[in-house]
């Protein structure tokens, strides 16, 4: 029998620490680029440039990310099952049908891009469609789903151009220290600003692993809504971490630029967890995705 569509909503607790993100992120560049124009006009010319290559790439994030991926689009006629999947998900989950793409690699793994709603894109590799079973691919897809509900995909695009903009400015110093004019103190100005976009990059970085860890807890939760099934992401996450290590460590590397926005990190080899994951510890999820299940099947309380 089919499944009533859900009553899954956007995680309020997500879009709370999101905006808390963005909040201390604006404040963060205000000072910044207080600092880069007080430094000079040759910087203030710089961060321009910057900008517009860091905001073409906002709006080619999805472009980027498939290419980066060798990733393609797919039809109905390519992928008939995906299709059918992702159609049954979306109005489960009241959402616009995505696009869908499909990477040929054998690194199993998925990712959701895209600005908004109605231009996000979710991509599935050969590797994990080959993997997991149709109940376990189905979680996936719901959690990559509940990305694009949230909106925490635009949101992590965001945080990281800024970043961006500072690792930019600080490998540009390295290479042209010359830049025009001295700080009021006698310190040379590409110092000041040196320093300026190391600070800045840093406080970026930890606020996009605090904010990227939050999100995946919120996805998995919102595909165990979506699904009705926590125990079928718990199983998919656990196998596509058991086939990861069969991975060739070259492979990983090769993605590891996209880890903030797969399921599963290609550092999934590291047997450590260390304060610079950005996807929170395997046994986490699996402990908060087993509690969720028992709250699903406990019986609803007798009405009075």
């Amino acid at each position: 029998m089919a499944r009533s569509r859900t009553t899954f909503t956007r995680d309020s607790g997500l879009q709370a620490r999101m905006l808390f993100t963005l909040f201390l992120l604006g404040l963060l560049y205000a000072a910044f680029v207080a600092i880069l124009f007080a430094a000079g006009a040759g910087v203030g010319i710089m961060v321009l440039v910057i900008a517009a290559l860091s905001l073409a790439q906002l709006f080619l994030s999805d472009k980027l990310a498939l290419a980066a991926m060798g990733a393609k689009e797919v039809s109905p006629e390519q992928a008939p099952g995906l299709h059918a999947m992702l159609e049954r998900l979306c109005i489960q989950a009241d959402l616009p049908k995505p696009k869908i793409a499909v990477a040929d690699t054998p690194m199993p793994n998925a990712f959701a891009m895209g600005r908004s709603q109605k231009s996000a894109v979710v991509c599935a590799t050969t590797g994990i469609m080959n993997a997991l079973q149709p109940h376990e691919l189905e979680a996936v897809m719901a959690h990559e789903l509940t990305h694009v509900k949230n909106r925490d995909v635009m949101i992590m695009t965001l945080a990281s151009f800024f970043a961006t903009i500072a690792a930019m400015i600080t490998q540009f110093g390295f290479f042209f220290g010359g830049w025009g004019g001295d700080s009021d103190d006698g310190a040379p100005a590409f110092i000041v600003v040196l320093l300026a976009s190391f600070l800045v990059y840093i406080i970026s970085f930890f606020l996009m692993l605090a904010l990227s860890r939050y999100r995946e807890y919120a996805a998995d939760r919102g595909s165990a809504l979506i699904t009705g099934r926590p125990s079928a992401l718990a199983s998919a996450l656990v196998r596509i971490s058991g086939e990861m290590q069969r991975v060739p460590d070259q492979d990983l590397r090769a993605a590891g630029k996209m880890n903030a926005f797969f399921i599963v990190p290609t550092s999934v080899k590291e047997s450590v967890a260390t304060l610079f994951m950005d996807h929170p510890p395997l046994e986490k999820r699996l402990a908060a995705l087993q509690k969720l299940e028992a709250q699903l099947q406990a019986p609803a309380p007798a009405a009075a």
